[in-house]
């Protein structure tokens, strides 16, 4: 199929590209299209006008501010898995990038838009959501900041208000020494939507005892969601048993996806499995004893 007739806009700036969005609630932004474009041939989507935001300078660049690593909206997915910046500072992401879609895509693909995009199978609001990080957006009410906890609300659904743009995606860095990162995820087959995703970042103090740690669970769930038992992980230094316990409680009172791909059942079992794993991958990577 073909995409029903639009208007397509170039703004020279993001004021620009606000006002257009606001102007008609049919309008869409466009940078990396990866998902907007294979919709509208498939009429599943049918904007009045696309507005191109990957040119805008606003959007661009990976930068250090202060505690925190921020990625502009519009930086390529392929760009973020080749940035030193990122191996450095956010290895979970680092380790999730590979995992998101295939190497074309990721040509293409936005960092931005992977997150306004909201998939709850996306590997990147994933990361974001378990480091507790933020999305900044622009509207005509002006610049907002909003934590991740409270941006994605559902399946492909977000907290931006009509005409508002994701500026860019914060993510905080931990400063220990030794960090170590684990993720995994099951899917039909590579680069495929995962059914079920884990990630896991922990520090350990020169003991090799877990002092920070943080677990995320994707693709299970109507949106990601960082397990709050994270902190009794860290309270019991990585001990196993309690922490296996711990992780076992939250996961069993999660809002569990079922749908054509994977049951309930399945998809409980397998995020307790893959948060496991997850975690003993990033003590093992962090030097712990246990």
């Amino acid at each position: 199929m073909k995409a029903a007739p639009f208007e397509y806009v170039r703004p020279k700036d993001l004021a620009e590209a606000s006002a257009i969005l606001a102007a008609d609630e049919d309008a869409r932004p466009i940078s990396g299209g990866q998902t907007l474009v294979p919709m509208m041939a498939m009429r599943l989507a049918r904007p009045t006008r696309l507005v191109d935001i990957a040119r805008l300078p606003e959007l661009d660049g990976i930068r250090r501010e202060g505690n925190n690593l921020v990625l502009g909206a519009a930086v390529r997915q392929a760009v973020a898995e080749r940035s030193g910046e990122v191996r450095e500072h956010l290895p979970l992401l680092s380790a999730a990038l590979p995992w998101v879609g295939h190497q074309p895509t990721r040509n293409r693909g936005t960092v931005g838009g992977s997150v306004a995009n909201a998939d709850p199978a996306a590997e990147i609001p994933l990361v974001l959501t378990t480091l507790e990080g933020s999305v900044r957006t622009m509207s005509g009410a002006g610049a907002a900041e909003i934590p991740a906890a409270d941006f994605f609300v559902g399946p492909m659904m977000t907290a931006l208000e009509q005409g508002a743009l994701v500026t860019a995606l914060v993510f905080p860095v931990w400063e220990e020494a030794n960090i170590g990162v684990g993720f995994h995820e099951v899917s039909a087959r590579k680069s495929d939507f995962a059914y079920v995703s884990a990630a896991a970042q922990v520090a350990v103090d020169a003991s090799g005892k877990c002092i920070h740690c943080s677990i995320g669970i994707g693709g299970a769930t109507p949106s990601p969601v960082r397990l709050a038992q994270s902190s009794a992980v860290a309270a019991e230094g990585g001990n196993s048993e309690a922490v296996h316990a711990a992780l076992e409680g939250e996961i069993a009172g999660l809002e569990i996806t079922t749908d054509g791909h994977a049951t309930e059942a399945y998809r409980r079992r397998v995020a307790l499995s893959l948060a496991r794993r997850a975690l003993a991958d990033a003590l093992q990577a962090a030097g712990s004893e246990k």
